[in-house]
């Protein structure tokens, strides 16, 4: 998820992860999975995993290792448990899933939404920001796409236009440990109810987060 997610790259160029990288070859092998399916939102994402991975390769400045060693277990959560628990090591996710595992485990996690947190969204309301909507939403007129990193971003007014790519005006942002959403109108004349329907649309994308 992390690497799928991209900003792993960027926090690391940066110089915050002053500690060797390890990628376990199940990783690349699911990506790899994910990049051959025949879903196109999977295809997108592994492929999208898999270009990360290059990159981090490529950079100089990074301690980077394909790890190939065996660990037991079918799922690919519980093999990254076992291989941090093992090395020792420190799990860097997005996955509120895994981190909840490997806390009970005993092992160390950072989650790269948890240290968003505390930095500066990548959006900034009053914005524009283009997107595919793909669905309905939680809450009437909600049209809801995803951004290349995953990102849920409802358009408030967006229902009639799902299945074509919009311009967004954004009106806010919410961060949490499940991830980031943005919420934003097509229409650039919203008026002053606008905020008053961020926070409704918030508790119903909310919902569909958990």
């Amino acid at each position: 998820s992390a690497l799928i997610d991209g900003r792993v790259q960027d926090i690391a160029e940066v110089g915050l992860l002053q500690t060797p990288l390890v990628i376990p070859g199940f990783v690349i092998a699911e990506l790899q999975t994910l990049g051959d399916s025949n879903d196109k939102m999977k295809r997108a994402r592994g492929r999208r995993g898999l270009e990360v991975v290059a990159k981090l390769q490529r950079s100089p400045r990074l301690d980077l290792t394909l790890d190939e060693t065996p660990v037991a277990g079918k799922e690919v959560d519980t093999m990254i448990v076992e291989l941090a628990r093992l090395m020792p090591g420190t799990i860097v996710t997005t996955d509120m899933g895994l981190n909840r595992v490997a806390s009970i485990q005993g092992v160390s996690v950072l989650n790269i939404n948890d240290l968003a947190n505390a930095l500066k969204p990548n959006v900034i309301p009053g914005e524009p920001l283009s997107v595919h909507l793909l669905k309905r939403g939680e809450q009437p007129g909600q049209g809801v796409g995803y951004l290349e990193d995953g990102t849920m971003v409802i358009a408030e007014n967006g229902e009639a236009a799902i299945g074509t790519d919009v311009t967004l005006i954004v009106k806010s942002t919410m961060q949490t440990s499940a991830g980031r959403l943005i919420f934003g109108r097509i229409d650039e004349g919203a008026g002053d109810g606008s905020l008053a329907d961020s926070r409704v649309g918030m508790q119903g994308a909310a919902g569909m987060l958990e």
